[in-house]
């Protein structure tokens, strides 16, 4: 009894105890606290796993307090120079502390006054006051921002939905502010006739001033000032956007580039695209490639000249050429246009569910129906579309060089349905208002002539060049098809009062979600080609189609 008592005593004693080298403190019943250290902890982390399961998520709509409580935590301490702090009530900790440093150092921001206004749900509004300080020079830096609230998925915790425009709107994910020696030398760009182009006058011309100053500040002649300004990320650049100046400390001496702008017609584009929402437009002269307006009626974004869209019926245009060219059918010729059409599962319709019973081509192309195109399909190969818009057209080589970022236009090789919507503008083509104006252009005057805005001379730069031109009797037929569509069909009413030389094509491209299509129209008259788009405006003739009919007649 006396030994095993002693026993006993022993087992109640707290000295540690070594388990493969690890100590472990015997606590009572023999070799417990002993297994949970030696096993990692497991039985502990169970009981923490599931008193955390039974912890509630909390869901639903924001509060106006939760709100407002998160905004301010965040403001305050980014005002006051706790940027972890401001950083760690963000969803993402890393990339704001990250941003909100840089802001502060290299883009040497100091004095930070944040003013919140009147949240509007979710989304707070406040204006940013400061200074941006470089060695001597220091100028006021002001502009409004806004930050959004959102429930955290994981725990339901309220935090400020963390993007790099929070910061500053013109910021993209990625960007970064610095302060500096601008890397690139101002330009003064002027128009055709030597007059400066500034977006004063022409706000339209933010993003290409931008870009010229990117490709020829630093061979133009100018001296680099210091400047605030945002230097793009690896997604802004692949957007193509240009780094932009935000507040000049100190003017350097700009260089010179001269554009093929027509202050004349630049003027009128901009008036133009200014009487309707997300429109754009671009005029080039057919026998040069010479780009001669641009304009869109929102500034953030050159849809113009790097929009990447369906252009809908105008791109039958380049259809119809490699029909003419294949000698598929001629203008005169008797071709219906059935209300649908069957092709690889997909039954197409036309617009409205419209049909011509007994017409001919040009009828079809002149009321823009969409099954006298694609019933051809079956006689067609998958590369035919793409070549024939590569070859004759110079589209989607990726290799324009206009003298600012662009989108020469992607018509992909397709198969089935979707070569069929390819015909009509549909499936995987993508144009914007540059690609159709060249491909008017290049039926006006019968060979591809790629557009540029500053002449290839000023910086020895070979414009591309398409492979074949076309015959002139499809010169003639496209003529043909273009003028009949401008005097009797959907595009008669746009164009009404046209003299001379010209002809036209409409098209409503239809896009997922969007009630309305993007209306598009491409026209030519004598030396003179435009295209242009209105997103989510319906039909091309009744939206883009005065835009570019009045720009045609203006003449430049």
């Amino acid at each position: 009894m006396g030994k095993r008592r002693r026993v006993a005593e022993r087992r109640k004693t707290t000295s540690p105890v070594v388990l493969g080298g690890m100590i472990a403190l015997v606590l009572g019943g023999a070799g417990f606290g002993v297994y949970a250290l030696y096993d990692g902890g497991a039985a502990a982390d169970e009981r923490a796993s599931a008193a955390a399961g039974h912890k509630a998520v909390k869901t639903g709509p924001l509060s106006a307090a939760e709100v407002r409580t998160v905004s301010s935590r965040f403001l305050t301490a980014w005002q006051h120079g706790r940027l972890t702090e401001a950083a760690a009530a963000t969803d993402d900790a890393s990339a704001a502390v990250k941003l909100l440093t840089g802001f502060t150092k290299d883009a040497s921001v100091k004095g930070v006054t944040l003013t919140p206004g009147a949240a509007k749900g979710t989304e707070v509004p406040f204006s940013v006051k400061a200074t941006v300080s470089y060695h001597s020079l220091s100028k006021p830096l002001a502009y409004d921002s806004a930050l959004t609230v959102v429930r955290r998925a994981s725990d339901g915790k309220p935090l400020v939905d963390w993007h790099s425009s929070v910061v500053h709107p013109d910021l993209k994910d990625g960007d970064t502010l610095v302060t500096g020696a601008s890397g690139t030398p101002p330009i003064k760009a002027l128009d055709r006739d030597g007059g400066e182009l500034t977006t004063a006058t022409y706000p339209s011309l933010g993003t290409v001033l931008d870009g010229l100053r990117e490709k020829y500040g630093k061979t133009a002649g100018g001296k680099a000032g210091v400047e605030l300004r945002v230097v793009r990320g690896k997604a802004a650049q692949k957007a193509e956007l240009s780094d932009k100046t935000l507040v000049e400390l100190s003017k350097g001496t700009p260089g010179t580039v001269k554009t093929t702008l027509s202050p004349t017609l630049q003027a009128a584009a901009e008036q133009q695209v200014g009487k309707r929402a997300r429109a754009s437009v671009v005029v080039v002269r057919p026998s040069t490639g010479e780009i001669l307006a641009v304009a869109n009626s929102g500034h953030g974004f050159n849809v113009a000249f790097q929009g990447s869209l369906a252009p809908g019926s105008t791109m039958k245009i380049v259809t119809s050429t490699m029909l003419f060219e294949k000698k598929l059918v001629t203008p005169d010729a008797s071709h219906p246009c059935p209300k649908t059409y069957k092709l690889a599962g997909w039954t197409f319709h036309n617009d409205d569910d419209s049909e011509i019973k007994k017409g001919t081509f040009k009828q079809s192309f002149g009321a823009s129906c969409n099954n006298a195109f694609i019933n051809f399909a079956p006689k067609l190969s998958n590369g035919d579309l793409t070549k024939e818009a590569q070859q004759v057209y110079g589209l989607g080589m990726d290799n324009w060089a206009i003298g600012v970022p662009s989108f020469d236009g992607s018509v992909p090789v397709q198969s089935g349905a979707q070569m069929g919507a390819s015909l009509i503008g549909q499936g995987g083509v993508r144009m914007n208002p540059l690609n159709m104006a060249s491909v008017a252009a290049t039926v006006a005057s019968g060979a591809f002539h790629q557009p540029y805005l500053v002449a290839p001379e000023v910086d020895h730069r070979t414009l591309a060049k398409a492979a074949h031109t076309m015959s002139s009797t499809t010169r003639s037929q496209l003529k043909d098809v273009m003028r009949f569509t401008a005097d009797y069909g959907t595009a008669a009413k746009a164009m009404a009062g046209m003299s001379g030389d010209y002809g036209a094509k409409t098209g409503s491209a239809e896009v997922d979600g969007q009630k309305k299509p993007n209306g598009w129209f491409t026209a030519f008259k004598g030396d003179l080609a435009a295209a242009g788009v209105v997103q989510a405006g319906g039909h091309g003739g009744d939206t883009a189609g005065p835009i570019v009919a009045t720009l045609l007649k203006t003449g430049g």
